[in-house]
């Protein structure tokens, strides 16, 4: 056995030797991974550079103000259009396409006017010499193009060369573009809130016939008037769901706070709490499923409605809750198996999650670190999507050939507007307009506007990895001054968490921006393969996809790894102050000397902690159900009028996890460093009065304990 042992220690480095004179995390360091700071700090002001050179080159009239055809900004003051702020469409039919809606570009004329259309006409009723009234016409013309009065033109040649729309439909701007104003009330169908209307030539017509004329805009109508509802229910309910947020704030905190003192008991009252919670969610689903049988209309297959925008309409489906039903029952099972293959080694788990309760108890500023990695996070972000934005709208307009014919070989190629009349196009595709389609150009700074924004991308990876790393690290050391503490917390030092903060920015600030860099590199190579997937979605080459398919696992898995050994190299950087690769390298042998603690708690506690965050969230969300859908009869009330509940009520239930998981982080961070501070501790000390330990009486007995079943189990 105790040759097995050497060659164990051996092949994973030597352990750790006594040292009467350490005491925790070493105060005398010295800076570490130097190079990497260096260049670290360049690419940040590279970094800045390129958001500069991004803000001198966009436009932020391009992002704000629609365009219409010529390339001019609606609404953009000291212009000719100052007064005209919505776009309309000439033929919005044209802008169904998923790819027009992306680059809200459409192939059809489009002008800047003072007004949405508010009623309905054709170009051939108002200019009909028998029409009953002029000024249907000079409304009318207000849709044409600029300087089109009474052409000679015929009709057809008019709508051939796009002077004037064909029709004019009732419409209410949304995002600063009319769309016709579909709306259904009290399941009738509408148009600017009326059911029937007059044409040019004053026949009644009906909306329905005039939607049957416009089927291809159905999905665009439909999401616009979701997305109102949407809005309109986050105008009514923000209020709530900032007290929902706020309870399960609460709620986190008290739960941190009380697995001090009753951790053994609230743990094993979360897991059968949860089990409790599933076994109803699994009875609620077999009543419902029973009593809508012989129902009609409860039987018909879910694929066989399509998608609805009134979620109610699935809770009346008997395969809706039979699904429901089936996935909880697979919760409950996998839940259950783990609780018995586990049943031994979470009393372990729950030993060591005590002592982080303690240690978070001494440092409760810890609980509020996430607000600093949170607000830098947001700051990345921000940046990123900013430079991206002006990135994008880099560059002059670019005109393109919008020919009504579709065997017109100059479509879709570029043009200049300037010369376009002059120019043979005109001749060869009668009706062809030289029309603004985007921003770009062709100078070198616009060719290479696109690995521009993939430096974007790549250091924003690299930032929101470092600021993660950061907070880690600080936790880490925070932690650490708490084992390392003798006498607890008489011998930790005054502020563990502002110490840590300034020992990792001041001299560790390279190793941590090593770490992020070798993560971003891998995050940056799955995003290019999945860049690569969405091309390949429609190739037939069935050994590139898979190939890709593989590489994205490989990928993935390389992700997880480096993401767990970041976290405990950085757990070492806090304690000992050595550089990343050292510190890595430490780690990763620190933990293969005690695979066997490794494979008892790194999962358990981790599953522990999800069932508290599980708990957390259910318990708000449950309660965030009942408010929103007025089952509460003493503030049914309070609760605001809505169009769909489970606006608010996923807006609650995301958020919740959230900053469940912001606490929980912390709760994770405590205890994987005091792990590895545990397993230190047995290799430097021996626990006699000479070498005694720096753990607690208790985390030893329950830890050696179990360490001694499992060898009597092996042999």
């Amino acid at each position: 056995m105790a040759r097995e042992e050497a060659h164990y220690y051996g092949k994973h480095g030597e352990p750790r030797k006594f040292d009467p004179t350490f005491k925790g995390p070493i105060h005398n360091r010295h800076c570490t991974d130097v190079l990497c700071c260096v260049l670290f700090v360049l690419v940040i002001l590279g970094y800045i550079a390129l958001g500069v050179v991004a803000w001198v080159h966009g436009d932020p009239k391009k992002v704000v103000y629609p365009t219409d055809s010529r390339g001019q900004f609606c609404g953009q003051k000291g212009s000719a259009n100052e007064n005209k702020t919505i776009l309309f469409y000439f033929n919005i039919l044209k802008c169904a396409s998923p790819v027009v809606l992306t680059s809200l570009q459409c192939p059809t004329t489009q002008l800047c006017v003072e007004r949405c259309p508010d009623r309905f006409a054709t170009f051939i009723n108002v200019r009909s010499p028998f029409r009953v009234n002029r000024t249907y016409w000079e409304y009318y013309r207000q849709f044409c193009k600029p300087g089109f009065n009474s052409p000679r033109k015929s009709a057809a040649q008019v709508m051939r060369d796009e002077d004037c729309p064909s029709m004019i439909i009732p419409s209410r701007p949304f995002l600063r573009r009319c769309f016709p104003d579909f709306t259904t009330r009290n399941g009738i169908l509408t148009v600017a809130n009326k059911t029937t209307f007059r044409d040019g030539l004053g026949k009644t017509r009906n909306v329905t016939e005039l939607r049957d004329a416009a089927k291809g805009i159905n999905h665009v109508l439909d999401a616009r008037e979701v997305g109102m509802k949407i809005f309109e229910d986050y105008t009514n309910s923000w209020f709530w769901i900032l007290i929902g947020l706020v309870i399960a704030m609460v709620l986190s905190l008290v739960f941190i706070l009380l697995l001090r003192f009753t951790a053994g008991v609230l743990f094993w009252f979360v897991i059968f709490a949860v089990i409790t919670v599933i076994g109803y969610g699994i009875w609620h689903c077999y009543w419902e499923y029973s009593s809508l049988k012989g129902k009609p209309g409860s039987d018909i297959p879910i694929y066989d409605i399509g998608f609805q925008t009134d979620l109610r309409v699935y809770l009346q489906l008997r395969q809706t809750w039979l699904a429901f039903m089936i996935v909880l029952c697979i919760l409950e099972l996998a839940l259950l198996l783990m609780l018995i293959f586990l049943r031994k080694r979470i009393s372990i788990a729950i030993a060591l999650l005590r002592e982080g309760s303690k240690a978070i108890g001494c440092i409760m500023s810890t609980l509020f670190y996430p607000i600093i990695t949170f607000m830098l996070l947001a700051i990345c972000i921000c940046y990123w999507a900013v430079t991206a934005i002006f990135l994008s709208t880099s560059g002059e307009g670019v005109y393109k050939v919008l020919a009504p014919q579709s065997h017109c070989k100059y479509a879709n190629t570029t043009c200049n507007p300037q010369i376009f009349n002059t120019s043979n196009v005109i001749r060869l595709c009668p009706g062809a307009q030289c029309a603004f389609a985007f921003y770009g150009g062709e100078t070198v700074y616009h060719k290479y506007i696109f690995i521009l924004q993939i430096c974007n991308l790549f250091v924003f990876l690299w930032l929101v990895n470092f600021a993660i790393a950061l907070g880690q690290c600080t936790l880490a050391g925070a932690f650490a001054s708490y084992y390392w503490a003798f006498k607890k917390p008489a011998d930790m030092p005054s502020y563990p968490l502002f110490a840590s903060f300034a020992r990792s920015l001041r001299y560790h600030t390279g190793s941590l921006a090593l770490g992020s860099l070798i993560l971003a590199l891998v995050q940056m190579i799955r995003v290019v393969l999945e860049y690569l997937d969405n091309k390949l979605k429609g190739a037939q080459n069935q050994f590139a996809k898979f190939l890709l398919c593989c590489l994205k696992c490989c990928f993935w898995c390389l992700e997880k790894f480096i993401k767990l050994l970041n976290r405990n190299a950085y757990i070492m950087i806090a304690i000992y102050g050595k550089n990343f690769c050292t510190s890595a390298k430490e780690a990763f042998f620190l933990l293969m000397r005690n695979v066997v603690r490794v494979a008892v708690l790194d999962k358990v506690t981790d599953f522990l902690l999800f069932l508290g965050k599980l708990l957390i969230v259910g318990g708000v969300g449950v309660l965030a159900f009942f408010f929103f859908t007025r089952r509460i009869t003493i503030v049914a009330g309070e609760a605001p009028s809505l169009n769909y509940y489970w606006v608010p009520l996923a807006t609650v239930i995301f958020g919740s996890y959230l900053i469940a998981h912001g606490f929980f982080s912390v709760y994770a961070m405590c205890v994987d460093t005091l792990f590895l501070c545990f397993c230190e501790d047995l290799e430097r000390n021996d626990g006699s009065v000479s070498k005694p330990y720096f753990m607690s009486p208790d985390l030893h007995r329950i830890l050696c304990r179990q360490e001694q079943t499992v060898r009597k189990a092996n042999g």
